[in-house]
């Protein structure tokens, strides 16, 4: 704790950024020549980690304020937005140190996550909007862009902490400021009502998602970040989708867990899906919703129509085959799809009659939700929906069966039959719906 508080200190030095501009590279510079010299003493044991007591060195420190320095060059000459640069240093900062806090009285890993985005979420806003405030701009307009800003680069922070090294600060605050960047250009003029909304529901169902152990931390917080994004930059109508699968494709995990434990295909975690299985069935939706809302900002050309087939196909893929994977696995005598030979259960690329059944009613489900959710999605649509969810399931056998494992693990192999399944909707929305798609 006294470490965090030390560090949250230096960190909210990045205040005097908006208010003597430039020339707070003088004060960077005097802290790292600080930070260089300091070898023991009280100040080495206040901010010295593990690592750093065997190199005698505060390479943490360091590595802080030079990433922090670093974000401080792109702002004065590559233009990253001050509130970005001073918000994402202050995220960083009180975020790590409300973890800590969190870690003390409740020593859970959903505590010290919690903890993390939570408080940088705070920490950002109030920098942000001093930033805002400095800088001559009109605070109260700009809050709903902070706050949605702050609450996303929070969530991303505490995950990319949570999958990889939480005290890699340099990556962590790079990878933020970076993100945060683009969506502030993506983003126009968010709704207060709608960026709350989009906060309370997302992390609603990511609670409910780890209480009921159908996701880890990183995957709670994978799925978390992916609504925000997804509701701010689609709509609450998208969300639904991928909420859809999120729930159906979770409890179906659960179904009957001990009889595929026994088999062995059983997902490992006790069911509970991590962040690359997520993103490795979510990650083309993520990239659909961007895509969409690049067309409707004019930095991307073509028809919106084409990227909500395309997110649609990708969900409807990976409900299908999430669905065929759990429900199959419980039945015997599957067959290789590429040879329709018998193979033992688990074996990639099998496949079950009643699994084949069960993707093609989860591909139904996704193609009758956005039937009922968005008028582009005609009685036709549905059918290109579910035959773009259908097509995908297939392409994930056959991938499976060729080239999982030797060239690509499982995960890939998700990502590759979700992307097949967002091409074929997509591609059917030009040809058969007669959507336009045509470059500048």
């Amino acid at each position: 704790m006294r470490r965090a508080g030390a560090f949250a200190l230096v960190g909210t030095l990045v205040l005097a950024v908006p208010v003597v501009g430039p020339y707070a590279a003088a004060l960077a510079a005097v802290i790292l020549a600080f930070t260089a010299a300091v070898e023991d003493g009280p100040l080495f044991e206040l901010f010295a980690r593990p690592g750093d007591r065997e190199e005698e060195r505060l390479y943490g420190l360091v590595g802080f304020t030079l990433a922090a320095t670093g974000l401080g060059i792109l702002w004065y000459h590559a233009e990253l937005p001050l509130d970005v640069f001073v918000g994402t240093v202050l995220l960083l900062a009180w975020g790590n140190l409300a973890s800590e806090g969190a870690k003390t009285l409740w020593p859970d890993p959903f505590a010290a996550a919690a903890g993390f985005a939570s408080g940088g979420s705070l920490a950002f806003l109030a920098g942000a909007t001093f930033a805002v405030f400095q800088d001559g701009g009109v605070v109260r307009d700009a809050l709903p862009m902070l706050a949605f800003l702050g609450v996303a680069g929070a969530v991303m922070g505490a995950l990319v902490r949570a999958a990889l090294f939480e005290r890699d600060d340099p990556l962590v605050l790079w990878s933020v400021a970076l993100t945060l960047w683009f969506l502030e250009d993506l983003v126009v003029g968010p709704d207060p009502v709608e960026v709350a909304l989009a906060v309370a529901v997302t992390v609603a169902f990511g609670y409910v998602s780890y209480a009921l152990e159908t996701a880890s931390v990183p995957g709670m917080l994978t799925g978390v970040l992916l609504g925000l994004l997804t509701i701010v930059l689609g709509g609450l109508d998208w969300f639904a989708v991928l909420i859809a699968f999120y729930a159906v494709g979770g409890l179906s995990t659960k179904f009957k867990y001990e009889e595929k434990a026994e088999r062995g295909v059983a997902e490992d975690n006790e069911g509970a899906r991590g962040s690359g299985n997520v993103l490795g069935n979510s990650a083309v939706a993520l990239g659909a919703v961007l895509a969409y809302a690049a067309v409707v900002t004019g930095y991307l050309p073509g028809a919106r129509e084409v990227y909500l087939f395309a997110f649609v196909g990708s969900l409807a893929t990976a409900m299908s085959d999430t669905l065929s994977s759990e429900i199959g696995a419980v039945y015997d005598d599957p067959r290789l799809v590429t040879t329709f030979e018998r193979v033992d259960p688990g074996t990639d690329g099998a496949i079950t009659w009643q699994g084949e059944l069960a993707g093609s009613g989860g591909a139904a489900l996704v193609a009758v939700v956005a039937f009922v959710l968005f008028e582009p999605v005609t009685t036709t649509g549905a059918v290109v929906v579910f035959a773009a969810g259908f097509v995908g399931m297939t392409a994930d056998s056959v991938l499976g069966a060729t080239v999982e494992d030797d060239f690509v693990g499982n995960q890939g192999v998700n990502f590759l039959a979700t992307l097949a399944g967002a091409l074929v909707g997509a591609g059917l929305a030009v040809v058969v719906l007669e959507y336009a798609f045509q470059l500048p």
